[in-house]
C-alpha cells in the first residue's frame, strides 16, 4: 500500500473506516434494486421540487425527510462492526415506518395547520416516533456524538426548573416538546433540513455529475501538468489537486482517499516521509472545504442562518482559502529544498497536450461561477451546472455520458446526501430546543461571563468548543451546534456575523486533522503506512494558515474583504500571501539555507504581522522578514561559493 496506488476496494474500504457517512451496506439481491430506485427517484424528486414542482415546505420537508430516512436504514447498518450485507425485516420495517410517519404531514397537511398547538394523541405519537427515528438515524450516519447532544438538549428542555444557576427554565411538558419539534418549522423540519432539501442537495448532486465525466481523475493529471516539475512536485501536485478536488466533494476523508491513493505513494517514492506525505495529503483534502466556489455544505447553512446570499459567503471566504492552499504549498516546498527533493521526470508525465485537451471539463466550475455573480440564485445554479456537466461531457467520447450514466450519477448523488439529511434533521431538534427555552442567548452570555467579556478568551473558547465538537461530528452538524451556541456570544461582543459564524466554520473543519481524533489525518495515514498521531501533528503544522486566519479576520474583518476597496483588497492579498512564506519558512526551518532558531522566530513574527491588516504591522513584518531572508541568503551564498571552490 505505501509505493503502489490503491485498489478501489482499499480506497472503499478505507473512506468507510474514517467516515460514517460513507460507510454503506452493500445491498445485495431484489433490496439492492430497490434502494436503487428510490435513490433515483429521491434524485428526481429534488430536482422537480427546485424547478416545476412547487411545494409548501411543510409537504416538500417532509418528503425530503422520508426520502432519507427510509434509504438510511435500508443502506446503514445499526453497527457498522460485524454488518453484512443483509438488510434485515428490523431495518425494512423501521425504514417503512420512517417513510409513513415522515409523510404524515402530506396526510394530513390541513389538519395539522388548523390544529397548531392543540394535537391530537395520534399526532403526538407519530411526532415521538420520528424524533426517535431521526436520533437513530443520525447515530447510525453521524456518529453517536451528536444523538446524545440532540437527545441532552431535549431532555434540557424537559427538566428546566431543576437545571443549576442561568441554565434553570419553567421546563416545557412533552406535548409541546413534540409539537415543537417536528409540527413547526423550527424544529426537525427547520432551517438545517431546509438548506439539506434546497442548495446541499443539488450541489452534492452536480459533484456525483462532474465525477461521473471523469474530472476527479482528471483534476490529477491536471495538477500533474502544472506542479509535476517543479521542486518537491508530488507534493504540490496533492495541494493543487485536493483544491479542485473540494469542488466536488463534501468529505475531507473521501477527498484524501481519492486524491491521496495517488499522490501519497509518489510523494514517498520521492524521499518526503511518510508522515509529511500523509499529512500534506490530508491538509489540502480538508482546506478543500474552504475553497470557493463550492464549499462544505455547512456554508449554505451560513448563508441562510445569516441570511445574506451565498455568493457573500464565497466571497467572503476566497482569501482565507488562498492563504491556506498557499500555505501548505510554501511548506512543501522548503521542505522539498531542505531535503534536496526532484520534480517528476518527462516520463512520469501524463502527455500534456492530452490533458489541455480536456480543459473543456473544468468549464461547469465557471458556469456556476458566472450564474451566481450574475445574481441567479444558488439553488438554480446548481441545476445549471448539472445541466452543463451533461452538455460538456458530450464534447468527447470518453466524457460522454449515457442514460445509464445520468441514472448512476442521480443514485450516486443521493446516496451521497444521506448523511447530510440525517444531520441536519438531527440538528434541527437542538435548534428547536433553542429557540423554545433560549438556551443559545444563556450559554452565549455564560460563556462571554467565562471569558471576563474578553473577545481572545471567548474566541479561545469557541474554539476549543468545535475541536472537541469536530472529534465525532462531520462539519455540517458541527458547525450547526457551535453557531448556534457560540456564535452569538461573538456577536454580542460586536464581532461581524459573518466573520462570528466563519470562525466556527473554520475550527469545525481543522477538527478533521487536529489529533487527538483527526479522520481525514488518520486516513492519510492509513494509505502512507505512518503513525496517525505524528501525521495529524504534522497536519495541524502545515495548516496553520487555518488556524490563524479566524482570529485575524475577527479582529480585522477586512481579510473576509468585509468594508474593503478593491485596491486595498490586493494589497491584503500581497501582504498576507507574502506572510505565509515567512510563516512557512520559519516553521520549516528553511528558506536560502538552514535557519536558527532566532531567524525562524522572526520569519514567523514578520509573517503573522504582515497576514494581519494594517499599514503599521505590514512595515514591522517587512522589516522582520527582510532581515530574516537577507541573512538567509547570505548563508545560503556562502555555502554555494565555499562548495564552488
Amino acid at each position: 500500500m505505501s509505493t503502489q496506488p490503491m485498489s478501489q476496494q482499499e480506497m472503499e474500504e478505507l473512506i468507510a473506516k474514517y467516515d460514517k457517512e460513507s460507510a454503506f451496506r452493500k445491498v445485495t439481491g431484489p433490496m439492492k434494486w430497490i434502494t436503487f430506485v428510490m435513490l433515483v427517484l429521491f434524485s428526481v424528486y429534488q430536482l422537480a421540487s427546485s424547478t416545476f414542482l412547487i411545494l409548501p415546505p411543510q409537504i416538500h420537508r417532509p418528503i425530503h425527510l422520508a426520502f432519507g430516512l427510509g434509504l438510511v436504514y435500508l443502506l446503514f447498518p445499526a453497527r457498522a462492526k460485524g454488518a453484512t450485507n443483509k438488510v434485515g425485516i428490523v431495518n425494512i420495517i423501521l425504514s417503512i415506518l420512517a417513510i409513513l410517519t415522515s409523510l404524515y404531514w402530506v396526510y394530513d397537511y390541513e389538519g395539522l395547520v388548523l390544529r397548531t398547538g392543540n394535537y391530537t394523541t395520534l399526532d403526538l405519537v407519530i411526532g415521538g416516533i420520528i424524533i426517535l427515528l431521526v436520533l437513530e438515524a443520525a447515530r447510525r450516519v453521524v456518529g453517536l456524538p451528536i444523538a446524545i447532544i440532540a437527545a441532552a438538549f431535549l431532555l434540557y428542555t424537559y427538566y428546566g426548573p431543576y437545571m443549576p444557576g442561568f441554565l434553570e427554565h419553567r421546563g416545557v411538558d412533552v406535548a409541546r416538546i413534540i409539537g415543537h419539534s417536528y409540527y413547526t418549522l423550527e424544529g426537525i423540519l427547520g432551517t438545517p433540513l431546509a438548506v439539506s432539501s434546497t442548495f446541499i442537495f443539488l450541489y452534492i448532486l452536480f459533484g456525483a455529475f462532474l465525477d461521473k465525466t471523469g474530472v476527479g481523475e482528471y483534476f490529477n493529471d491536471l495538477s500533474l501538468v502544472i506542479a509535476g516539475r517543479r521542486i518537491g512536485g508530488p507534493a504540490k501536485v496533492a495541494v493543487f489537486s485536493s483544491a479542485l478536488q473540494g469542488t466536488i466533494s463534501g468529505s475531507s476523508v473521501a477527498n484524501v482517499v481519492t486524491s491521496g491513493a495517488f499522490t501519497i505513494p509518489m510523494m514517498k517514492r520521492l524521499g518526503y516521509r511518510s508522515e509529511f506525505a500523509a499529512a500534506v495529503e490530508a491538509s489540502s483534502s480538508t482546506g478543500g472545504q474552504i475553497m470557493p466556489p463550492i464549499m462544505g455544505a455547512a456554508a449554505f447553512l451560513m448563508a441562510e442562518f445569516i441570511n445574506v446570499p451565498y455568493l457573500e459567503i464565497a466571497k467572503s471566504a476566497a482569501l482565507p482559502a488562498i492563504l491556506f492552499f498557499a500555505g501548505v504549498w510554501i511548506m512543501t516546498h522548503f521542505e522539498a529544498k531542505r531535503l534536496g527533493l526532484r520534480g517528476l521526470t518527462e516520463e512520469e508525465m501524463p502527455n500534456r497536450k492530452e490533458v489541455l485537451k480536456k480543459l473543456y471539463l473544468l468549464l461547469p466550475i465557471f458556469i456556476i461561477i458566472g450564474v451566481l455573480t450574475a445574481g441567479l440564485s444558488a439553488e438554480m445554479s446548481a441545476i445549471v451546472g448539472i445541466i452543463s456537466t451533461i452538455i460538456v461531457g458530450a464534447f468527447r467520447k470518453e466524457t460522454r455520458m449515457g442514460l445509464r450514466d445520468i441514472i448512476e450519477a442521480l443514485a450516486t448523488g443521493a446516496k451521497q446526501a444521506l448523511g447530510v439529511v440525517a444531520a441536519t434533521a438531527c440538528a434541527g431538534i437542538i435548534v428547536g430546543t433553542v429557540t423554545l427555552t433560549g438556551i443559545g442567548l444563556k450559554l452565549a452570555n455564560g460563556l462571554l461571563d467565562l471569558a471576563g467579556g474578553s473577545v481572545f478568551l471567548t474566541l479561545f473558547f469557541t474554539m476549543i468548543a468545535s475541536l472537541i465538537l469536530g472529534m465525532g461530528t462531520p462539519t455540517t452538524a458541527n458547525y450547526i451546534i457551535t453557531s448556534t451556541i457560540a456564535a452569538p456570544a461573538l456577536v454580542l461582543l460586536g464581532v461581524p456575523a459573518i466573520a462570528a459564524h466563519m470562525f466556527t466554520f473554520y475550527f469545525g473543519i481543522v477538527a478533521d486533522i487536529t489529533p487527538p481524533v483527526a479522520l481525514a489525518a488518520f486516513s492519510a495515514a492509513g494509505i502512507a503506512n505512518s503513525d496517525p498521531i505524528k501525521t495529524g501533528v504534522e497536519s495541524t503544522r502545515l495548516s496553520i494558515a487555518a488556524f490563524m486566519a479566524p482570529y485575524i479576520f475577527v479582529y480585522s474583518p477586512q481579510l473576509l474583504l468585509i468594508n474593503t476597496t478593491w485596491y486595498e483588497s490586493i494589497w491584503i492579498m500581497l501582504t498576507s500571501t507574502l506572510g505565509m512564506i515567512g510563516v512557512g519558512a520559519g516553521l520549516i526551518g528553511y528558506w536560502m539555507a538552514k535557519m536558527n532558531p532566532i531567524e525562524r522566530l522572526a520569519a514567523i513574527a514578520g509573517g503573522v504581522l504582515c497576514v494581519i491588516p494594517g499599514l503599521t504591522t505590514d512595515l514591522i513584518g517587512f522589516a522582520l522578514l527582510g532581515l530574516a531572508y537577507g541573512y538567509s541568503y547570505y548563508k545560503g551564498r556562502n555555502k554555494q561559493l565555499q562548495a564552488s571552490s
